[in-house]
């Protein structure tokens, strides 16, 4: 697995990785002579439908034909990405994780929830705040 999203273009059965950038919201990186140059090379504008953005743990599904480009990401950006390529129930389990930050009422029962829906204890961990061995404690 890479550390790097990618952007890139796919069309065919690689079309449905990542998600449009927009979905996304706001990216900085889009704003960069790289990327801007990278779009107008491929013939394509930040709208274009063939156009994903991947979180580093699906670039390793890219076809390797495909035109890409590694991009940097914040925090939040990537936090954002994951959350929208994340299956719907897993997404709604990641919201509740997001908000256990404020809240430690039915830890254990949240962690095990999590675990058992597939999110995978490093995402547990960066959306909760949780130490990484708690969470993998609790899926043990």
């Amino acid at each position: 697995m890479t550390d790097d999203a990618y952007l890139a273009l796919l069309t065919g059965p690689g079309a449905t990785l990542g998600v449009p950038p927009a979905a996304v919201g706001q990216l900085a990186f889009m704003d960069t002579p790289a990327a801007r140059a990278w779009l107008d090379a491929q013939g394509v504008t930040p709208t274009s439908p063939e156009l994903r953005l991947l979180p580093p743990e699906q670039t390793a599904a890219l076809p390797e034909d495909a035109e890409r480009l590694p991009v940097p990401l914040g925090d939040e950006e990537l936090s954002r990405l994951r959350h929208e390529t994340a299956p719907q129930d897993v997404a709604r389990l990641e919201e509740e994780l997001l908000a256990y930050r404020d809240c430690a009422d039915g830890r254990e029962a949240l962690l095990a929830r999590a675990v058992a829906a597939g999110v995978p204890p490093y995402r547990i961990a960066e959306l909760t705040g949780e130490d990484l061995a708690a969470v993998e404690a609790v899926a043990g």
